[in-house]
């Protein structure tokens, strides 16, 4: 009965691979105590172009053939046939899984069974790939800091792009998702859409693993015509997220599907992410949505009371004065500055009354404190270095001359003080350096502070910098 599963599994073309050669090749290679006690498990279910999939019987063996043999075993297999450049794992409980479904039992929400196979359920991937029609091109306020994004994502709707990907970077709240969505709300028509998030992307690469579902996970994602995801930077130190995602965005590209990425940096700044995907990212149109300028920040709050008027059936009336203090109190972010509003129109409605600038103060109090004090590690790396006359590539390298380690110092020390980052995060972005050369730096400037009154005044004013200055000022 095994064997006949087993033989029902095997979807292989003998032109393409014999594995009875490749397990004779295993044995001459790693001599036959290897080969007995750990390869000969390896079993061959299934052929692709570039790939194979093999079931082993347990994870531990799994994770021992991979740490050890992985590289001479595709070594081998490539002998056999060149075209094979990866392997894909499955640890061998399938057949439990159809052996159930035959026999009738409860089938879990997130499978079906088609003709003895497990496979997903489409809807699982469509439910979380919906779109909102109220997020299109036609309300997406254009200025002069988001216009080239604007232009870039609607020449990806036309077919006039010849750039792929597109990866729109910004800080949060300044528009990205509304353009990724207009892009599929404009496209999913005609197109084969799929808009997710990175985190859902995760979701369900790690659901197809414990399904044993991950041929069904690569054919859906790879025969999709747009591909759009959001936060791309949540793959930053997830390697097998990122290997599945790679090969995903290369068989899409070979296919000349669109891809539109976004994410809160440049793919140069993807610190955890693998150089090729970064490169792969970095080689379509990269484009920066910068902080919106006052004309436009004026226009979208125009345009919200617009709205919210129309929704209200009623006038929303906020002073000139109001709506020019929140355009010129908060810069950074068009979701805050979309909340102010929100809340000073609350604020009218709960008391019948506008209120006066005093009142708005109060009432915004906590974004504006957020403002004020918005602290970045590049930030204080690029003040420090402008203060003591080195380069930001100077204070990051391994040099440990003393012009520069006081410095490097000095800025570990800003970044644990002024920043919620944990240790291992701030050394990231030091070089990869560990957190306990962290530790070192920032024990060391406390002790130093106490005795040298001059780099109190030194780091006194750097605080001051960081916090209060703006960046032209500086």
């Amino acid at each position: 009965m095994k064997n006949s599963l087993n033989q029902n599994l095997k979807q292989i073309n003998p032109e393409v691979l014999n594995w009875e050669l490749v397990q004779e090749d295993f044995k001459i290679k790693f001599g036959k105590d290897v080969f007995d006690s750990w390869l000969k498990k390896m079993e061959l279910i299934e052929t692709n172009t570039n790939y194979l999939l093999i079931s082993v019987p347990t994870r531990f063996i799994r994770d021992w053939i991979t740490s050890r043999y992985l590289d001479n075993v595709i070594q081998v297999i490539k002998s056999h046939n060149k075209n094979i450049n990866r392997i894909e794992f499955k640890i061998n409980s399938i057949s439990k899984i159809i052996s159930d479904s035959k026999n009738g039992l409860n089938q879990s929400e997130e499978t079906n069974v088609i003709d003895g196979n497990v496979a997903f359920i489409k809807d699982t991937f469509i439910q979380y790939s919906r779109i909102d029609p109220n997020k299109n091109f036609d309300n997406f306020i254009v200025g002069q800091s988001n216009s080239l994004a604007y232009e870039a994502s609607k020449k990806v709707t036309e077919n006039l792009s010849s750039y792929n990907p597109l990866y729109l970077y910004s800080g949060v709240g300044m528009g990205k998702t509304h353009l990724l969505n207009a892009i599929g709300l404009k496209l999913k028509a005609n197109k084969k859409v799929m808009f997710i998030s990175a985190e859902r992307f995760m979701y369900h690469f790690v659901k197809s693993i414990k399904s044993n579902e991950m041929i069904k996970f690569k054919d859906y994602f790879r025969n999709t015509d747009v591909l759009l995801i959001d936060d791309i930077q949540f793959m930053n130190g997830k390697e097998a997220l990122q290997e599945e995602f790679f090969h995903t965005f290369s068989a899409l590209l070979e296919k000349r599907s669109k891809i539109v990425l976004t994410a809160d940096r440049p793919p140069s700044k993807l610190n955890r992410i693998q150089e090729r995907i970064r490169s792969r990212f970095s080689g379509g149109l990269v484009v920066d949505i910068q902080n919106p300028d006052l004309n436009l920040r004026a226009e979208i709050v125009k345009n919200k009371l617009s709205e919210l008027s129309i929704m209200n059936n009623n006038n929303v009336i906020i002073s000139e004065e109001i709506q020019k203090f929140i355009c010129s109190e908060i810069k950074s972010s068009i979701r805050e500055l979309v909340g102010a509003l929100n809340r000073i129109v609350s604020f009218s409605r709960i008391y019948n009354r506008v209120p006066n600038l005093s009142e708005t103060r109060i009432i915004l109090k906590d974004l504006l404190n957020i403002y004020e004090n918005k602290v970045t590690i590049d930030s204080i790396q690029t003040i420090v270095c402008k203060y003591f006359k080195i380069s930001k590539n100077e204070m990051l390298s391994s040099r440990r001359s003393r012009y520069l380690v006081r410095p490097r110092q000095t800025a570990i020390y800003l970044a644990k003080m002024l920043t919620s980052k944990s240790l291992p995060e701030i050394g990231r972005c030091f070089s990869n350096r560990d957190h306990t050369t962290v530790i070192h730096s920032v024990k060391t400037i406390e002790k130093l502070r106490k005795e040298d009154n001059e780099l109190n005044i030194k780091i006194d004013t750097l605080k001051n910098k960081i916090l209060y200055n703006k960046d032209d000022e500086i």
